[in-house]
């Protein structure tokens, strides 16, 4: 069985790379350590793109003309100019002098002024007095080893993937704090391949280290698409997690609005003419803190106004309030949504069943996520049930119970294996699928891949179930799978009742036998030992 790792790459040569670089920590902080990590990687990146690109424009100046010290020609092949004194190279060559902190913040800082987009992103803190700098020179050293023996057109990739795999690390190691800025790429993957999102408007309101919008070009490249064929939009209230962000598209060469700063979604909207097509999130669970006492009157709350102590129904009618007439939003939220009806949320939930809006709805395992080891839950959001590109759903809502599904990478964290990842995503398919050849997947017009399904749906008892919104009425407007896919059938294995009870029984009689034997060796052991009653 396919496995990806919950960090975000394959075990490899990325595992000893971490191993490396953490014995190097010390008494610093993962939180705090990350930065100096994840901006080497960066600083390496851009410097790599820039160099394979040098090197171009040398070889054919003879022939082309062409000057490799022309920032226009970087410019044009959308590589970043990276000035002298702020190539890797020249850190390398001084990674063991003291004063090395200070040259790579002079780098930094001649990097973002060169580069306007790239202005007030990268970490600049790195001639601190309390960062060891032999440690640093040693970190510069392993960072230096990446790509190394492979040729130039594969860096890129093998970057993109270790600073993919060290911000899920950095997430392991930060606890519950760290995976504020971290979505596990198994859940990211399932949410990506459920919607599909082929060509259009991608927006993430909370997008954190930008996973959301990572996986989503990476689908739409391996799918037969082109970088660009997405638009991203995306913003972040938290400053560090949004300079990470920008750092890890632009390791990935992706072409992103978020906004130019920091802001909260809720009352700071930097998009807020924004109509996307697909809509990506993993909101902060449960926030009580949200200042939702001053948003009482807000054109959002169009399904009721959210409570001020949890912004789980804030967030979701954020997103339905800028998706597209033909959008589709999937994003996680606590197993509370589901069933709440504390304050307002019940009413909430039960105006927006009641519009049609619920698509589907996916229960999760436990130990998933390294914000919580309580499960929770995927929503599907449409605006559109009648779309003529699949099949007419109006009227009802897909419930999938994935809880017995996924396996342990650790002791306490889960993954989805890419065939249950497949299984999920093909039995929605499979639900909204069209027509009569459900093997074609041309693209549509409005960037929806049509023909994702290769079976017709048939509900499967425990798994799975088409429910109407009557269905839904009757059971009190509560949308926990469970309730719906019902109790998997229990395999009979032929053996008649009384056989097994009698076999049952004489196991458990030898059971308490090998017990009191047990005891008694015990008893005449601590009797030895002058202990006996």
């Amino acid at each position: 069985m396919a496995k990806s790792n919950g960090n975000g790459a394959n075990l490899g040569f990325e595992n000893q790379m971490w191993a490396a670089a953490d014995k190097l920590r010390g008494h610093m902080d993962a939180s705090e350590y990350k930065h100096v990590v994840l901006g080497l990687i960066f600083l390496k990146y851009i410097s790599d793109a820039f160099q394979a690109m040098y090197k171009q424009l040398e070889a054919s100046k003879e022939t082309a003309y062409t000057d490799p010290e022309d920032r226009d020609e970087y410019a044009a092949a959308n590589i970043f100019w990276v000035p002298k004194e702020a190539r890797w190279s020249v850190l390398q060559s001084n990674a063991k002098q003291p004063t090395i902190g200070k040259l790579i913040d002079d780098a930094m800082v001649a990097i973002e002024k060169e580069n306007p987009t790239l202005k007030g992103v990268l970490p600049k803190d790195y001639g601190r007095p309390s960062l060891d700098k032999y440690r640093l020179g040693e970190l510069i050293d392993i960072v230096s080893k990446i790509g190394l023996g492979d040729d130039e057109s594969r860096s890129k990739d093998i970057l993109g993937r270790v600073y993919e795999y060290f911000l899920g690390r950095f997430a392991a190691a930060e606890g519950k704090g760290g995976g504020e800025f971290y979505t596990p790429r198994c859940v990211v993957n399932l949410l990506v391949r459920m919607i599909e999102p082929y060509k259009g408007r991608v927006y993430d309101p909370c997008c954190g280290s930008g996973g959301m919008f990572v996986q989503s070009e990476r689908f739409v490249e391996e799918h037969g698409g082109r970088l660009g064929d997405i638009a991203i939009y995306g913003q972040e209230s938290n400053s560090t997690t949004w300079r990470l962000a920008m750092m890890n598209l632009a390791i990935r060469g992706l072409d992103a609005n978020l906004g130019g700063q920091n802001a909260d979604s809720f009352h700071n909207d930097l998009h807020k003419d924004l109509r996307a097509d697909f809509i990506l999130a993993n909101p902060p669970f449960n926030m009580s803190d949200w200042g939702g006492e001053r948003l009482r009157e807000d054109a959002r709350w169009k399904y009721g106004i959210p409570p001020v102590n949890n912004a789980n129904y804030a967030w979701i009618q954020h997103f339905i309030h800028h998706l597209s007439p033909t959008g589709v939003a999937g994003f996680v939220m606590a197993n509370g949504s589901m069933s709440t009806n504390t304050a307002s949320e019940g009413e909430i939930r039960r105006n927006i069943i009641d519009a049609d809006l619920v698509d589907c709805m996916i229960a999760l395992p436990g130990q998933l996520f390294y914000t919580t080891q309580i499960p929770v839950c995927l929503w599907f959001v449409a605006r559109n049930k009648k779309n003529g590109k699949f099949r007419d759903r109006s009227g009802h809502t897909l419930f999938i119970d994935a809880r017995k599904l996924g396996s342990l990478i650790d002791r306490t964290h889960k993954d989805f294996s890419d065939e249950e990842i497949d299984k999920i995503a093909a039995t929605y398919h499979a639900w909204r699928g069209v027509g009569a050849n459900p093997r074609v997947r041309p693209n549509s017009d409005d960037g929806h891949a049509q023909g994702s399904a290769l079976t017709e749906y048939q509900d499967v008892l425990g798994f799975c179930k088409s429910a109407t919104i009557d269905e839904i009425r009757e059971h009190g407007y509560v949308l926990t799978p469970g309730r719906y896919v019902g109790a998997a059938e229990i395999e009979d294995d032929g053996v008649p009742f009384e056989e097994k009870m009698a076999e049952l029984s004489a196991t458990l009689y030898e059971q308490f036998a090998e017990a009191d034997r047990l005891e008694a060796v015990i008893k005449r052991n601590l009797e030895v030992l002058g202990y006996g009653q």
